[in-house]
């Protein structure tokens, strides 16, 4: 149950934050891209789901240990097998070039990377408090 809410929180935390932004920076309706932003949302958990299950089962067969260069290879392939997916839906919803969508998946790429340290920071503050009450 936890991990369930912690997945929501976050997910709902970045829409709340990147839809007004994106949707002004691009001159484009927050309907609009909050369509666009929902459907990665809902990618980027199935993309994990399956990405998760190929990469433990490879890592089973392989006999790979949990280490640095193994975390790092394992973030790097999630990212790009997700841009595979969400750049040709992005280009098409937002009628741009590959090269735009993919500048504005750089662009996500940093936001996620900063968002996800400081969304589970404060995640695991408030989480402490509420353990102690």
């Amino acid at each position: 149950m936890r991990r369930i809410v912690h997945a929501v929180l976050f997910e709902l935390g970045a829409l709340l934050i990147l839809i007004p932004l994106v949707s002004m920076a691009l001159g484009t309706s927050m309907t609009h891209f909050g369509a666009l932003a929902l459907m990665l949302s809902f990618c980027a958990i199935l993309c994990n789901m399956i990405y998760q299950h190929g990469f433990e089962w490879l890592e089973a067969r392989l006999g790979w240990q949990r280490s640095v260069w193994v975390r790092v290879a394992h973030a790097c392939g999630f990212e790009l097998f997700f841009t595979a997916v969400a750049l040709p839906l992005t280009a098409w919803w937002l009628a741009m070039s590959w090269l735009d969508a993919l500048l504005l998946d750089l662009l996500f790429s940093v936001f996620f990377l900063i968002y996800t340290f400081c969304f589970n920071w404060l995640y695991d503050i408030v989480r402490a408090r509420l353990a102690l009450n």
